[in-house]
């Protein structure tokens, strides 16, 4: 039996609908919106492309958008000041700093002087020592780990006593996700385990797994005979892995590839999702929320 499709462009619009009707009372109650401020340094197109994506997502939901496009040749000090700035203005409630940096400034150094109550990427060490914590002491669950649990929970699948595994240890993805699934609540109550490329027979770790999040940043990775039938898979992974010619625009676009053997994993699993259009559309969408949390903490209504 086929695989039920988890298709994150359809959990993503649902989300952005009720974003967006959370914002039109909030306004209307309180006379304030979400005001979020993005900094670009320099004109990397992909950074350009993620930028525009999320600014026009935060104008259609009625945000207070503001783009700082500053030269790659501005100073450290100069980029921290501007920070600075943003922390100290009240009608801003998130503040995103566009990664990858030149490389004259220090990431993390800049990073750490966002405000915690506004680092909405949920990067700053404080908002880490959150997740950790957990319960209420969480505020903003980096956006692709939050992406993925509310895929997980929006589909139906249980996850309270189920076997979870992780393959991957990054910051970003696998470590969050890890200690968002162990939670005590709702969407968690998992039993989880992180296991990498060094991990010693990762195919028989990945097998008991009732659901598989994998983020390893390897194509095909996880073959469909390490699934466990009924499972829920979730493809992190996007490698470009060639080129090919777009038939709707004769440009050359990537051919993208999960770290899952799709079609094969398809007829094993209970739930998957593809690559492209799984988890990828569900970042800025979490990172809209945790703008939205943001503005309700300061108003005290979270």
């Amino acid at each position: 039996m086929t695989a039920t499709i988890i298709k994150g462009t359809e959990v993503r619009d649902k989300i952005l609908e009720e974003i967006e009707a959370e914002v039109a009372e909030i306004k209307e109650k309180h006379g304030v919106v979400p005001g979020l401020v993005t900094i670009l340094l320099g004109e990397d197109p992909a950074s350009i492309s993620y930028v525009t994506a999320k600014i026009k997502t935060a104008h259609k939901l009625g945000f207070n958008e503001i783009q700082e496009s500053q030269s790659p040749d501005l100073s450290e000090e100069a980029l921290l000041d501007l920070v600075e700035k943003y922390n100290k203005d009240d009608s801003i409630n998130g503040i995103l700093v566009q990664l990858p940096l030149p490389n004259h400034i220090d990431d993390k150094k800049v990073l750490n002087a966002i405000d915690p109550d506004k680092d909405v990427d949920g990067f700053h060490p404080v908002n880490v020592g959150r997740l950790m914590i957990g319960g209420d002491a969480i505020k903003f669950p980096p956006c692709t780990p939050a992406g993925i649990q509310e895929m997980i929970v929006r589909s139906g699948v249980e996850t309270s006593g189920a076997e979870v595994v992780v393959v991957g240890r990054s910051n970003i993805v696998g470590k969050p996700i890890a200690n968002l699934m162990l939670q005590k609540g709702p969407g968690a109550n998992s039993t989880v385990t992180i296991v990498h490329t060094r991990t010693k027979d990762l195919a028989a770790h990945c097998k008991r797994a009732d659901i598989l999040i994998v983020a390893a940043g390897v194509p095909g990775l996880v073959k469909p005979e390490w699934i466990k039938p009924g499972a829920c898979v979730i493809d992190v992974g996007v490698n470009r892995i060639g080129e090919k010619i777009s038939e709707k625009t004769g440009k050359k676009i990537a051919i993208l590839s999960g770290d899952v053997d799709f079609d094969a994993a398809k007829e094993i699993a209970g739930y998957i999702t593809p690559v492209p259009g799984g988890v990828g559309p569900m970042t800025i969408t979490m990172l809209m929320k945790n703008t939205l949390k943001s503005l309700k903490f300061k108003l005290g209504i979270a």
